[in-house]
C-alpha cells in the first residue's frame, strides 16, 4: 500500500508541530468553524464537524475553545468567514507539494504561499499540476499491540480497501466516503488510532538528494503559515 513513507514524514512533522500548541489549536478552530458554516452545528448530521471534533479531542483542546468555534460558525459571535483553497506546486529537487488552506483573505494567502515556494527554491503551479501524482484517501493506523486478526476482520467489514502491517503499525487504507464511519467503528472496539486522517498520499516518492534540507525548510515555512491547514509532498525524507 502506498503511503508508508508519507506516514513517516507525517510523524516526523508532527514532532515539530506538537511544540506549537497554539498554532495547532488555531488550525482546528478554523476547521470547526468552517465545518459548522457549511453543514450546521449538529455533529451527528455533519461528518466534517465530527471529524474536526475528533481532532480537537486528540489535541486536548479545551471545551471552551470548541464551543466558541461552533458559535462562530453558527454566526452567534462576530468573526471572520473562511474560504477553502488548495495550492499545488513544485519544491526543490523536483518534488511535488499540495497545500490546503482556510483563509479570510484569498489574495493574502495566495501571495504568502507563493512567496514561500519562491524563497525556498520552488514555484507554485496551476490547479491540477501535481495532484494527479497523489491518491486522495483515508488512512487509519493502529499500533502493533492490537490483535491483528480481529483488527483485519473489523477493518474489512467496515469497508477498508487495504490492510498492511508495517514497522510503524497496521495501515488501513479506506475511501474518503467510508473513512469516518470506519474510524468511529474501530475506535469503539479498539480505542483511538495512532493516526487517522484524510490524506493526499504520493503514488511514488522522489529522493531530493542534496536538496533535502531545502525541502524541509519549504515544508516548515508553509506549515508555519496560520492559514495553511495541511501540507503534502512526495519527497522521500528519513525520519531519523
Amino acid at each position: 500500500m502506498a503511503g508508508h513513507s508519507q506516514f513517516k514524514n507525517i510523524m516526523h512533522r508532527k514532532g515539530a508541530q506538537d511544540a506549537k500548541r497554539a498554532k495547532i489549536f488555531t488550525k482546528i478552530i478554523r476547521e470547526i468553524t468552517v465545518a459548522v458554516q457549511l453543514g450546521g452545528g449538529d455533529a451527528e448530521s455533519n461528518p466534517r464537524l465530527r471529524t474536526a471534533l475528533l481532532a480537537a479531542r486528540s489535541a486536548n483542546m479545551p471545551k471552551d475553545n470548541v464551543d466558541r468555534a461552533i458559535k462562530k460558525g453558527l454566526g452567534e459571535t462576530d468573526g471572520a468567514s473562511y474560504s477553502e483553497m488548495r495550492y499545488e506546486g513544485y519544491g526543490p529537487g523536483g518534488t511535488a507539494f499540495l497545500v490546503e488552506a482556510l483563509s479570510d483573505n484569498k489574495n493574502r494567502t495566495a501571495a504568502e504561499v507563493r512567496a514561500c515556494f519562491s524563497k525556498h527554491g520552488g514555484n507554485m503551479g496551476e490547479s491540477g499540476s501535481v495532484s494527479f501524482m497523489f491518491k486522495h484517501h483515508g488512512l487509519i493506523v493502529y499500533p502493533l499491540s492490537i490483535d491483528e486478526e480481529k483488527l483485519l476482520d473489523a477493518a474489512l467489514e467496515g469497508g477498508a480497501e487495504n490492510f498492511d502491517r508495517t514497522d510503524d503499525g497496521f495501515m488501513i487504507d479506506v475511501s474518503r466516503s467510508e473513512w469516518l464511519a470506519l474510524r468511529e467503528a474501530l475506535e469503539q472496539e479498539f480505542g483511538p488510532a495512532l493516526h487517522a486522517a484524510i490524506e493526499w498520499t504520493p503514488e511514488t516518492t522522489i529522493d531530493p538528494g542534496d536538496k533535502v534540507q531545502s525541502v524541509e525548510k519549504l515544508m516548515q515555512a508553509l506549515e508555519e503559515n496560520d492559514d495553511v491547514q495541511a501540507v503534502w509532498h512526495n519527497a522521500k525524507i528519513s525520519s531519523n
